[in-house]
């Protein structure tokens, strides 16, 4: 009876240490994401406010341009310059005032309130980054080809793995597989 009681202790012993080992790791994962997250507040800060300066004075170059072209009499240009102007310089003063949070909470507020708005420019932002990559991408692959790297396995004459088989040996429908355009365009 005494070994069951002395068995009963040590697992109830163990549990309490499995449980404060638990909460010891629970609470510096907790401390580590706030740290980063304190750390991409602070960024997002000093990120906005450099862009917002760098617009506000971009905004008073083109209001001094602005000023120039009226002292030429030149009034239309001049008249485009301002509204330029009136939109982008209050766009870097909140940009230079607001603190990370504020910038978070009005973009999800603006997210909440069009979202189709959003969907379109994720989508317009998907199709521009594979535009870019698609461009580069024959670059890349030129580069791979005299470095000697082929687009096909290495270890089969036919583009694709050598593994004995009629399978490898006949593409669908049981017509004999070619090696692919590279074939083609070389006349094998």
């Amino acid at each position: 009876m005494s070994q069951v009681t002395a068995s009963g202790a040590q697992g109830t012993s163990e549990s309490g240490v499995v449980g404060q080992a638990q909460e010891m790791v629970q609470e510096k994962v907790e401390k580590a994401g706030g740290a980063a997250a304190s750390a991409v507040r602070e960024q997002v800060d000093t990120r906005s406010t450099q862009v917002g300066s760098q617009v506000v004075e971009v905004a008073d170059a083109v209001r001094r341009t602005s000023e120039d072209l009226r002292s030429r009499d030149k009034e239309t240009p001049a008249r485009v310059l301002d509204a330029i102007t009136d939109r982008v310089a209050p766009m870097g003063q909140y940009l230079s005032d607001s603190d990370a949070d504020r910038l978070l909470g009005d973009a999800e507020h603006f997210g909440r309130r069009n979202p189709w708005l959003v969907i379109a420019g994720g989508m317009a932002v998907g199709v521009v980054v594979s535009r870019l990559l698609k461009a580069s991408s024959s670059r890349r692959f030129d580069d791979l080809r005299t470095r000697g790297y082929s687009s096909r396995y290495p270890h089969s004459s036919h583009g694709r793995p050598n593994d004995g088989g009629a399978a490898g040996a006949l593409g669908r429908g049981g017509v004999a597989a070619t090696g692919g355009l590279d074939d083609v365009q070389s006349g094998r």
